[in-house]
């Protein structure tokens, strides 16, 4: 079969619709809630002037996976500029940094060829070390550390969540999900788990680390994506972007405790260190669903619009006048957020105590997955 280069809009209501998108193509609010620059709920202070800082003058190096480009590129934050250029596997959709900086680990989706590697990156030097195989298991996709040397990650090809020693190139361990299109996951330390959002089945699985095994399935909704795990209780959040709406899962019950709705397309979720916020970017409205993790309840929305770059052969074209914001990527103190925008071709820069845009960053074409390193990186040649 062959992929086609466009996302259409009406594939959110088509099962056949939704696994072509999960395979061949590049993964692809409430209406009470206040827009940015309205007033703020009652326990919350009104928006205030965007800081510059913001922006500018952060330390640390931002990586970002360019799918179109085969590229991984190194931001620097403090001047803003692209500094280093690697390349990657073919599609390279997501990107995870090892606890001590020193290492990405870039998963090698593929295109309408099913990629099988993740490519292995030195971030003080960037420079690639290495590239790892993984046989069998195709369409590498989300990807987390789970120590200095040893990655999760999803591969939907084999429909499984592997743990892979990125030293020795070493497949330790693969766990079957027993669900379809098995696309990101998320980390729950504390309780030595993992969660895997899959697409085609519209669940979420729970995966006992120290066992090597499937504990449950939780049903959360249609084209179930975006993950990610509360710090401050546990609470897993699970974007669906079919049935556009962001569901709660309390991890001692395994039981949905809250289902909202969000604008179109939600795509990923992550939560402030703090464990105060969840953000959800929203693909199709070019928006970004704020939800207050305490009440579970939608805070705010954010308008992200950014002038789309144009250009034939998008993944998300047929999301319209949308910049497509997909990847988000939050700063250790918790008040920057950034968010990749695939068919703007840039970073956006939010910051989180004003919820206004404070800039944008170029990276490469269509960037999706973003990692956060607080290692320097010199001026390499690569660099454009």
């Amino acid at each position: 079969m062959t992929p086609t280069p466009a996302v259409s809009t009406s594939l959110k209501t088509s099962t056949f619709g939704l696994l072509c998108l999960a395979a061949f193509s590049a993964c692809a609010a409430d209406a009470a809630a206040p827009r940015a620059g309205e007033p703020a709920s009652a326990d919350e202070p009104a928006a205030a002037e965007p800081s510059a800082g913001a922006a500018a003058g952060r330390s640390g190096t931002l990586l970002v996976a360019n799918k179109a480009e085969a590229t991984l590129s190194f931001v620097d934050l403090a001047s803003g500029e692209v500094v280093a250029t690697v390349p990657t596997g073919r599609g390279p959709h997501e990107v995870a940094v090892s606890p001590d900086g020193a290492t990405a680990v870039v998963a090698d989706y593929g295109g309408s060829a099913a990629g099988s590697t993740l490519t292995v990156v030195d971030v003080p030097g960037a420079r690639v070390v290495r590239t790892v195989e993984l046989g069998e298991h195709t369409r590498p996709h989300g990807v987390a550390f789970l120590d200095r040397r040893r990655v999760a990650v999803t591969a939907e090809g084999s429909g499984s969540l592997l743990v892979v020693d990125v030293d020795t190139g070493e497949v330790e361990t693969a766990i079957p999900t027993g669900q379809r299109v098995s696309h990101m996951v998320a980390l729950d330390p504390g309780r030595e788990r993992a969660y895997v959002a899959n697409i085609g089945s519209g669940s979420m699985t729970v995966v006992d680390l120290a066992a090597g095994k499937k504990v449950a399935d939780v049903p959360t909704g249609a084209g179930a994506e975006g993950i990610a795990v509360s710090p401050a209780d546990g609470r897993v959040w699970v974007t669906n972007r079919e049935a556009d709406t962001v569901t709660a899962v309390d991890p001692e019950t395994l039981a949905v405790v809250a289902t909202l709705e969000s604008e179109a397309f939600p795509i990923r979720a992550e939560a402030t260190p703090d464990g105060r916020w969840v953000l959800v970017s929203n693909a199709e409205s070019g928006t970004l669903t704020v939800i207050d993790a305490r009440t579970a309840e939608v805070a705010r929305t954010v308008d992200l619009s950014m002038q789309p770059a144009g250009g034939d052969g998008r993944m998300f074209a047929g999301f319209g006048a949308s910049s497509v914001p997909i990847g988000i990527e939050i700063a250790p103190d918790g008040q920057t957020a950034w968010i990749a925008h695939a068919n703007a071709d840039a970073v956006q820069v939010l910051d989180l105590t004003t919820w206004q845009p404070a800039g944008a960053l170029t990276a490469g074409k269509e960037p999706d997955g973003m990692a956060y390193s607080p290692r320097k990186v010199e001026r390499a040649a690569s660099a454009p």
